[in-house]
């Protein structure tokens, strides 16, 4: 008897093709991207466009965001130790991950059982507001450290930080160092003193709930940790 020869299956070889070419296509759009905003400042991020749906939903389709663009030149020294204090002590030294940040925090959601750190440097946020979603799936994570890389390898510190305190939420609708400066202290970016930068770094894990509870007993103290911190990090100049 003769059996019946096995035929191959091209159609899946085409799937597999017509897949990486998609994904080839992807990288090549994500990195022409942070290639444009080497030299042009962003007006609109992904988690800006999130967040105007949310608010429009919440307020009505007139509601807007409340953003300016400042330089880094006029930010204030005192903000850029403070954020960095808080998020990514080790930006300087780093190229993107901070690998004992990372497993730090590996443990310590071991120990509680849940998603409580998640050890992400400057870097990893940035690629994550400009481009992708909230969501900690693994494809989005592994999306995150592609444009990451992409961002270290083209953005020098200095214009990684300068877009980052430009794009970062503060509060409901608010987006960048200078309408946060202005939203909580009527005050410009350039001329915010150190226990304000503190404060405002101390709101960035959390900013829309602590826009409402000012006096949050962890905000406090966690802004009172940053303050100490804050002459011990370095920025870019």
């Amino acid at each position: 008897m003769v059996w019946p020869r096995r035929g191959r299956r091209p159609g899946l070889w085409r799937w597999l093709l017509a897949g990486l070419v998609l994904l080839v296509y992807v990288q090549i759009g994500y990195l022409a991207g942070v290639l444009w905003w080497t030299y042009f400042n962003p007006s609109n991020t992904a988690f800006m466009e999130a967040g105007l749906a949310r608010l429009q939903e919440k307020r009505g389709p007139e509601a807007e965001l409340r953003h300016k663009w400042v330089d880094y030149a006029r930010i204030s020294r005192h903000l850029k130790r403070a954020v960095v204090a808080a998020e990514d002590s080790r930006f300087l030294e780093h190229e993107g991950f901070d690998w004992e940040a990372m497993q730090a925090a590996a443990r310590k959601n071991l120990r509680k059982g849940r998603f409580a750190a998640g050890g992400s440097t400057i870097s990893q946020q940035l690629a994550k507001n400009l481009f992708l979603s909230p969501s900690k799936n693994p494809l989005r994570k592994a999306q995150e450290a592609v444009i990451t890389l992409m961002i270290e390898r083209i953005w020098s510190k200095r214009r990684i930080l300068e877009v980052y305190l430009n794009v970062i939420e503060w509060g409901n609708g608010v987006y960048g160092a200078e309408a946060a400066a202005r939203r909580y202290f009527k005050s410009s970016a350039a001329a915010l003193g150190p226990g304000q930068a503190a404060h405002l770094a101390a709101m960035i894990p959390n900013p829309r709930y602590y826009e409402t509870h000012r006096a949050a007993r962890g905000l406090l103290r966690r802004q009172a940790i940053i303050a100490a911190r804050m002459k011990l990090v370095g920025v870019p100049r």
